[in-house]
């Protein structure tokens, strides 16, 4: 489908390797639209931990981590339903290849859903399609919500990622907050990539829910 110090959140220096981009979208769900960049706050290191969404958050112990926000300039209504409306993804996420509900009714905790997103070659790993199952963990509504789960792929695989999205009304519009954890050997033997990887989803994701929700209405954050 998605999405949240170690030794590899501390490193802050720039992680050069992109290629793992469409990994990192497998958990994070990703698109990428420079063109808003700019608004992004990107923080690429431990986190304090404080984020939480009744009262869990992200792995604490997990070696490879990242957390960002942004500022969307929509009424919060528009970004949450984009945001919990999983079965849409697809059509504002072209990663997104494929989505499944495996429950019916309104997104709420216990919800599971299985997604697929392509994953280019890398020097450790060959290209192909990931399909993450997610299981909802929390869900308040219009506040937060926490969902996790494992991504695999032939040659590839996360054992659980745990992403975290909070969502905060504030003058101009709609802070969202994003922080994910990833988890697993293979993952685990190059975290500096891994990060890298993440990072670009999580980054990419918000510049995509930022244009779509602020598309749909007109850049009015009420």
């Amino acid at each position: 489908m998605c999405s949240n110090g170690t030794p590899a959140a501390r490193d802050q220096r720039p992680l050069p390797r992109p290629r793992l981009r469409a990994a990192a979208v497998a958990l994070a769900l990703a698109g990428v639209l420079a063109a808003t960049a700019p608004t992004a706050q990107a923080a690429a290191h431990g986190g304090t931990g404080g984020s939480r969404c009744g009262g869990r958050g992200v792995d604490s112990g997990a070696l490879i981590r990242y957390e960002s926000d942004i500022l969307v300039k929509a009424p919060l209504r528009t970004v949450w339903k984009l945001q919990t409306e999983v079965e849409r993804w697809p059509s504002w996420q072209p990663p997104v290849t494929t989505m499944e509900r495996l429950d019916q009714g309104p997104l709420r905790k216990g919800s599971r859903f299985r997604w697929t997103t392509p994953a280019p070659a890398t020097p450790t790993t060959p290209a192909t399609t990931l399909e993450i199952t997610s299981t909802v963990q929390r869900l308040r509504d219009k506040d937060c919500i926490l969902w996790k789960g494992p991504a695999t792929g032939e040659g590839l695989r996360i054992d659980e990622g745990v992403h975290l999205w909070t969502f905060r009304k504030v003058r101009g519009g709609v802070r969202v907050h994003t922080e994910e954890t990833w988890t697993g050997d293979q993952v685990e033997a190059d975290v500096r990539t891994a990060t890298e990887a993440l990072g670009q989803g999580l980054e990419a994701w918000l510049r995509d829910l930022k244009a779509t929700a602020e598309a749909r209405s007109g850049g009015r954050p009420h």
